[in-house]
């Protein structure tokens, strides 16, 4: 592995190389983003759709250890997602490499992008295929957007802080690693902690919320006022507990 400042290092150019991909680049690689967490979402639920009640612990132990599959194929194959841009570029920001109003695009153009992703997996392989349309993957997915938007706007927010703050590392471990096995390994574990504890990830939601949507179960009003919560908990997890305090630690002074 790198040491933790030559992964401040790393970490910081990779925010600059986001910023600097043109809009074609960003909007292709934000959608397989999308895409990407939300077929590790469908993998998960349908694990835990067809585990027995009495091992539904083992159910969701098995489902949160397939999630990943999602992030690794983003950091090692390529693509763009918007929770760990939020470090990546807040980094190169904090270090004065880039503007705000650079940072704030490119989060801008990879959510939508992402979004977009999570609307094309959710229509066309989620309701079209019927991946989540049908019996008890249709239930699971029902009782995953519920527990969504069941939460309150405080729950939301410090759930996704606590979820950006695990895919933070994840990225941090994944750039601080020198070979495939190692960053796999690095992603692996915090994001299948993140999701064994049910924190809340806003390209996840926009999945699941949106393929609720299209099962006729919820509303816009519903998915903005989970969404925007989570998101800005997001943002407080990747900025304010991973890049800030490294930046702070590794770069800042040295």
């Amino acid at each position: 592995m790198y040491t933790p400042s030559e992964t401040a290092v790393i970490c910081e150019q990779k925010g600059i190389e986001k910023v600097k991909k043109n809009l074609v680049a960003k909007l292709l690689l934000g959608f397989i983003g999308g895409a990407m967490i939300s077929l590790g979402y469908v993998a998960y639920m349908k694990i835990v759709a067809t585990t027995p009640e009495k091992l539904s612990f083992l159910g969701t132990l098995l489902g949160a250890s397939v999630f990943p599959i999602g992030l690794i194929v983003i950091l090692l194959a390529g693509g763009e997602l918007v929770t760990g841009n939020m470090v990546a570029v807040s980094l190169a920001w904090l270090n004065k490499k880039i503007s705000l109003t650079e940072v704030l695009e490119n989060w801008l153009v990879i959510t939508l992008a992402n979004l977009v992703g999570a609307l094309f997996v959710a229509f066309f392989f989620g309701h079209i295929v019927g991946l989540t349309s049908k019996g008890a993957f249709l239930h699971e997915l029902l009782t995953v957007s519920d527990a969504k938007v069941a939460a309150t706007p405080l729950q939301a927010f410090v759930s996704g802080i606590g979820c950006n703050w695990f895919v933070g590392l994840g990225v941090w471990l994944s750039y601080g690693c020198k070979d495939s096995m190692g960053k796999i390994a690095g992603i692996w574990f915090p994001i299948m902690i993140f999701v064994l504890l049910g924190f809340q990830h806003s390209v996840a939601n926009m999945f699941v919320l949106s393929d609720a949507m299209i099962e006729g179960h919820l509303g816009i009003g519903a998915f903005f006022a989970n969404i925007i919560p989570v998101y800005l908990g997001n943002i407080v997890g990747g900025v304010g507990f991973v890049a800030f305090p490294y930046f702070m630690s590794y770069q800042k002074g040295h």
